[in-house]
Formats: structure tokens, sequence, C-alpha cells
């Protein structure tokens, strides 16, 4: 690799905010071989892990490519949108640690003692630059690379992986926290051991890439395998459908503490949409007011919004999410992937009413807890010791 496609060297990895809020440049735009926005090269699900291939660690965090061209920074995302503004941290991190032209496709996260925290992750997205500015201290965020687009003035979309594999951890080979490079192998016995032991620090399973393949963005070319696991759950309410006010969406989920309340635990989703349609009949005699709803905290909350008349979602401002209570009689098994917190990590899956279930026995006790794992035995210097995530 030339001496200029190599990073520069800073003094210190713990820089000062003040070093986060960086003028605007005064350089010519950026101009590299493979420009913004590039949707990232996606994986479909498989039940298994592929016979042969490069392993790595799926990352829980959030998908980016990064265009870094001197002094220019853009930060990409899944939906193509920039996220730069939300990650002064990363952003001085990368005109420091990454080749000085350069486009690396990543998972954005926040690593804490206890593993990877997505839910401090979603708050790192906020309007205000002073919340912003504030958060990039408080919950400092790391990149892992794990491809590499454009080096210099070369595109390598249409190499083949293990060229670019082997070109990104040259590329990577000096770099320093925040930035990090994510451990590979074809291995399969070794992909195996991955699967079974990381998530205990947080991570989503094992991404299988073939080793003769090109990077095609907003393509399914690779492989993803991750954990499926089921659970009884009460339906406690449900929202209705964007399309009009006689079909559900989703199905709010439920299981009983040890101090004998229902805490919300996610929602199921992703029906046809005429079984949207019976549901909503089925499901109109368990209809029933705030009051006495174990979810009471939800009418008050709304009140407490004052004008607002109901809560909307931060990734999607025109998404409604409060919903029609229901008494806590319906139980429901579900498959899921894994826990962040009490909840589930991703949308719940369908699989069966459960009416031979009783709702109070539908507990936390029946899920199953993978052994903690540390993230710095996974990539070095990725665990910050100091803090651990919010178990609320």
């Amino acid at each position: 690799m030339p001496a200029s496609a190599l990073p520069a060297r800073c003094g210190s990895n713990r820089q000062r905010l003040d070093d986060f809020v960086v003028p605007a440049s005064q350089n010519k735009p950026m101009k590299l071989p493979v420009m913004p926005p590039v949707a990232p090269m996606l994986a479909k699900s498989v039940p298994a892990i592929p016979q042969t291939g490069s392993y790595e660690p799926k990352w829980d965090g959030f998908r980016s490519v990064i265009f870094h061209d001197g002094d220019e920074v853009e930060i990409g995302s899944r939906n193509e949108r920039p996220m730069t503004r939300y990650f002064p941290e990363l952003v001085a991190a990368f005109r420091a640690e990454l080749p000085e032209r350069c486009v690396v496709d990543g998972e954005i996260v926040v690593a804490t003692a206890a593993g990877l925290d997505f839910e401090a992750l979603q708050q790192r997205i906020h309007p205000a630059t002073s919340r912003v500015n504030l958060l990039a201290q408080q919950t400092p965020a790391s990149f892992i690379g794990f491809d590499l687009l454009a080096l210099g003035d070369d595109d390598l979309t249409g190499r083949p992986f293990a060229e670019r594999r082997s070109l990104l951890e040259e590329a990577l080979g000096r770099a320093r926290p925040p930035v990090h490079l994510t451990p590979a192998t074809t291995d399969r016995e070794l992909a195996l051991r991955w699967f079974a032991e990381f998530e205990g620090a947080g991570l989503d399973g094992v991404v299988a890439k073939p080793l003769e393949g090109t990077y095609q963005p907003d393509k399914r070319v690779m492989f993803k395998i991750k954990h499926e696991r089921t659970a009884d759950c009460v339906v406690a309410g449900y929202r209705l459908y964007r399309s009009g006010p006689n079909a559900i969406g989703s199905l709010m989920l439920g299981l009983y503490a040890d101090d004998g309340g229902l805490a919300p635990v996610g929602v199921v989703g992703a029906f046809p949409m005429a079984r949207r349609r019976e549901l909503f009949v089925q499901l109109q005699p368990l209809v029933s007011t705030f009051v006495g709803h174990p979810w009471s905290w939800a009418e008050q909350d709304a009140e407490a919004r004052g004008r607002r008349q109901v809560e909307t979602s931060r990734w999607n401002a025109g998404k409604d999410l409060s919903f029609i209570p229901l008494r806590p009689e319906l139980v429901v098994e579900v498959r899921y992937d894994h826990m962040e917190g009490l909840r589930f990590r991703h949308t719940a899956q369908f699989s069966r009413w459960r009416p031979d279930r009783a709702p109070e026995s539908c507990t936390f006790e029946q899920l199953d807890r993978p052994v903690t794992f540390d993230l710095d035995d996974i990539v070095h210097g990725l665990r910050a010791p100091d803090r651990v995530p919010d178990q609320r």
C-alpha cells in the first residue's frame, strides 16, 4: 500500500469534545472511485452455517458505509441517509485512523463492560446538536470494519471478497480504538464456536461471505445465521395497521416479572392482510380501557405529553406508537433471536396460540440466557470497562 493511503497518526485516542467539532473543510469536494450514497450489501437468513466461505461475527449496531477523502468524511447508513452529524467522535477518529482515501463498510456499535448496548446506540440519533455532543462523551461509539469498497483511486467492488479482505486487513492493521477490524476465519468449526459463545457479548450470530463474491450493493448475496428461540407471551394490546382502522398492525407482548407486574417485551407482526383483519375482529371482545390494565402507565404517559396526541417513533416520524389495551388473557408462542435488556431485540415472529397456557405462567424464567462473554476477547480494545448497559 502506498504511504499516502495509510492513516495519519494522532497523539491520543481520548480527545476532548472540542476536538469533535471541526470547522467546515476548505478542501475540494469529495472525489472517490465509489461515491455516496451506497446501499450496503445484504445477507439472507439461512438455518445453518455454510460449509465454505469467510465467517465473521454478526455485529448488532448501525450498518454504515464510511467515505473518507482527506478531511471529508461521510457516514452512510442502511437507508442511504447520512449519519455523519450524530457521531462527531467517529468523524474525528476516521480522519485519524482510516487511509486518506477509502470507502469502508462496517457497523457502528456502543460497547460496554456487559456487551453491546443497542438501546444506548439508538439514543445517539437526536436532533439537538448539544445533545449529540454530550452523548459523544457519555456513550461514545465504536466502528467495526468488515469490507473495503475503495482504496485510493481503486474501485474494489468488482474484486473477490478474499482480495478485499486482505486489503482491509492491511488498511486497518494499525487502526486504534474506536476503529476496529472484525475478526474473520475460513474455519467452520471456529465459526460454530463463535456462534455459540459470542451471543453472550450481545452479538447477533454469524455472517458467511463467499470468498469469490464481488460487492453487490443492496443485494442479498451474503448469508446470516441467527439464534432462534421461542417464548410464550401474554397479549396485552395491539396497534392498528397503517392502512386503516380495521386491521391489526402488531400485537403487544408481555411477560410477568418477579414482582408480579406484566413487563412489555416487544411486539409480533408480519401477518398477511387477510389475517390482520381476522385478528381485528377476533380481538374486539378483549378490548378494555386502561383502568385496571397492567399498562395503565401508557395512558398517564399520553396525558403527560400534553399537546401531542400520540407518541411517534424517532425512526419514522409518521409511525404512531400508541396502542389499544386488551384484557391480558391470551397467550401466544413467538419466535425471537435474543433479548436486549428486558425486551426482544427484534420484532418477534408468530408461531401459534397457546390456549393451554395460563397468562400468569408466562414469566421471564422460561427465557434462555446466554453465558456472558467479554467483548475484549472478540476485538481487543473494544470493551468500555467503566459503563454497563441500562437494564430497565
